[in-house]
């Protein structure tokens, strides 16, 4: 589903990510960890097509990000860490204009807003303004507004961060469902024990390098995933 082959960003003179390589099949769920400023967001961003880059390929659901962006975006929904909506709509009005922009039916967009809403108890909500949510209110219309569009591949930076545990439940079930379907997630997060329950495969990245990649049973053997992660990251004392 998705591709990434020796992807390389430099912010000025900083290099973010060096040279990465990544597969995220189908049907899985990946997990992408590393520490703060370790190239997580970058690659993310990169992958959505929202950040431009000139070195390496990315490739989703068979289209070349950079040949063929729009085919290649309408199978992708991205969510970053804290996303920015609009706090004049109310969520109702916010998730009409996504569906708008991704040209769904109204009879679908209807049942699948009442469906989401529904999961992630917003539904009493969707009538207030944005501006009046709460963090964790925005983080589930946002997730909502990504289902919505019912992509190939989901992108998501931290999507955990602010959930309630209910929400959080629901959302594993709902990544679960879009894999069984044949997509694809890729997510990151800090949250070590919810990657190693959840993911199907996990990916560690250190200082915009890709230093371990696979299924997780291997990447973690009778390790736990913290373990693993602070030997690789050098912070073991």
């Amino acid at each position: 589903m998705l591709e990434i082959s020796h992807l390389t960003h430099r912010f000025g003179s900083t290099l973010a990510v060096d040279d990465l390589t990544l597969t995220v099949p189908d049907g899985r769920i990946t997990g992408f960890i590393g520490h703060n400023g370790a190239g997580k967001s970058t690659t993310l961003r990169a992958a959505a097509g929202i950040l431009s880059f000139t070195v390496g390929t990315i490739t989703i659901d068979g289209h070349d990000l950079h040949d063929d962006p729009i085919a290649a975006k309408r199978a992708t929904a991205f969510l970053p860490d804290n996303p920015d909506l609009y706090d004049f709509m109310t969520g109702l009005d916010f998730l009409g204009f996504i569906a708008d922009l991704h040209r769904i039916p109204r009879a679908e967009r209807r049942e699948r807003i009442a469906t989401y809403a529904t999961a992630y108890e917003l539904t009493d909500d969707l009538g207030g303004v944005i501006g009046g949510y709460s963090h964790g209110m925005k983080q589930k219309l946002a997730l909502i507004s990504a289902f919505l569009r019912r992509p190939r591949l989901l992108l998501l930076d931290e999507p955990f961060l602010g959930l309630d545990p209910v929400a959080s439940h629901t959302l594993k079930t709902h990544l679960r469902a879009l894999c069984a379907d044949g997509g694809a997630v890729l997510f990151s997060t800090h949250i070590l024990e919810v990657a190693q329950t959840l993911c199907d495969d996990i990916a560690i990245i250190r200082r915009g390098r890709l230093v371990v990649s696979g299924p997780t049973a291997a990447v973690v053997g009778d390790a736990s995933l913290e373990d693993v992660f602070l030997e690789l990251q050098g912070d073991r004392r």
